[in-house]
């Protein structure tokens, strides 16, 4: 399917998991039209067009759930440009990269090889789209279905061999695959040295169905699969350590970004014990990880 191509523009149905980059490009729009915006993204509204619009009028409660995307990518991109400034990071590979433009935005070094990956109808609708713009990098493309393992594990292969430490992002990408396919990339990645941090986004199990039973029709083309009930453990037993862990709620607390009523369920947590406290602290997680 093509995005935005094949259907209406007022048609606000989630067909695949390719629309949910137009979603998520309308809540950086939304964001970067405010005045007091966390990040400016100039490039989002244009990417997101007509059937962005549609998709998130036609979620309920849509706007009202802007909060977590936009901190995502606030921390998404202060950490990446840590990586990039503290840690040697030469070259950045977006998997399942949908309609980011970092490389347009973000003050990055004009050395830096950043790769997007992403299927051949996200990266036709991207490329038009900015073809006017220029990127702040060296930026390149690669149409490729990280499904397809060995054209997924070529690929990786070829950027190992270049000897350059390497950031890989999935930035919302592991939630839509189930546990046996991100065991599948962690030792994909974990097997080539030279991609040596790997910044993710994952759930908890008690999100998951708390946004199932909010979402049903809405999540039914493109389901939530990955929560781990172990956490991080998760990715440690696959060789990847937590370098740094960001939590969701503490970082919209900090970026003022919180969601309706948070003051009333950080009253309740008062009288939750410990042990429930840290379960909700860790319901949402950024993890930027490292080789083990």
């Amino acid at each position: 399917m093509i995005v935005g191509m094949d259907a209406s523009p007022e048609d606000g149905r989630i067909r695949d998991v390719s629309d949910t980059a137009l979603w998520v490009a309308m809540y950086r729009a939304q964001e970067s039209e405010r005045p007091d915006a966390l990040f400016r993204d100039p490039y989002a509204r244009r990417l997101a067009g007509a059937r962005g619009e549609a998709i998130l009028a036609a979620i309920p409660g849509g706007k009202e759930t802007a909060w977590p995307m936009v901190v995502r990518t606030c921390v998404f991109d202060e950490l990446i440009l840590r990586a990039v400034r503290e840690r040697g990071v030469k070259t950045v590979l977006n998997l399942a990269a949908g309609l980011d433009s970092r490389p347009y935005r973000l003050e990055l070094p004009a050395d830096l090889e950043w790769i997007e990956v992403d299927k051949p109808e996200i990266i036709d609708l991207k490329e038009p789209a900015l073809a006017a713009e220029t990127p702040r990098c060296r930026l390149t493309r690669v149409r490729l279905d990280l499904a397809d393992l060995n054209e997924r594990r070529a690929l990786l292969d070829r950027l190992d061999a270049s000897g350059r430490p390497t950031l890989v992002i999935t930035e919302g990408l592991v939630v839509y695959l189930t546990a046996e396919a991100v065991t599948s990339l962690a030792y994909d990645l974990h097997e080539r040295p030279n991609l040596r941090w790997w910044l993710v986004d994952y759930a908890s199990p008690e999100l998951l169905k708390m946004l199932e039973e909010r979402w049903p029709r809405r999540l039914a083309a493109a389901p939530f699969r990955f929560a781990p009930a172990e956490g991080a453990a998760f990715f440690t037993k696959r060789g990847w350590e937590p370098a740094e862990e960001r939590f969701t709620t503490e970082e919209a607390r900090r970026l003022r970004r919180e969601m309706p009523f948070a003051w009333f369920f950080r009253l309740l947590s008062f009288f939750a014990s410990s042990q429930t406290r840290e379960k909700y602290r860790r319901y949402s997680v950024y993890a930027l990880l490292e080789r083990a």
